[in-house]
């Protein structure tokens, strides 16, 4: 019980997250290592993964609802006169979710085979 309640804060923790680097100004955007669409595929990687583990029964709804929200979040850019909005970093963020997806669902599937 625990362990699902933190797995749901974690994952609309993640969100919101994301959401802030999505639409703050670009100098308050983090700054990495890898390059800017690995940084973007794998923050929705870790969000789909998070929020199907989270709601396993609902897992295409997350998938449709980060997906479409890739392209929301992306399109609430053009608040933000130092932002802009691209049609290809919406389709990386939304291809991250998708993974995210795959990679959560695999997760519950052997989870669901363990033993009680």
């Amino acid at each position: 019980m625990m362990t699902t309640r933190l797995i749901k804060l974690t994952a609309w923790v993640i969100l919101a997250a994301i959401i802030f680097v999505t639409v703050s100004p670009i100098g308050l955007r983090p700054h990495t290592i890898t390059s800017v669409n690995a940084d973007r595929a794998l923050a929705y990687v870790v969000a789909a993964a998070a929020f199907v583990l989270a709601y396993p029964r609902h897992w295409k709804r997350v998938a449709l609802l980060l997906m479409a929200g890739a392209m929301g979040f992306e399109l609430l850019q053009f608040l933000s006169p130092t932002r802009h909005a691209h049609l290809t970093d919406a389709a990386v963020k939304a291809a991250g979710a998708a993974g995210g997806v795959i990679v959560g669902w695999t997760i519950n599937q052997f989870r669901a085979l363990q033993p009680a």
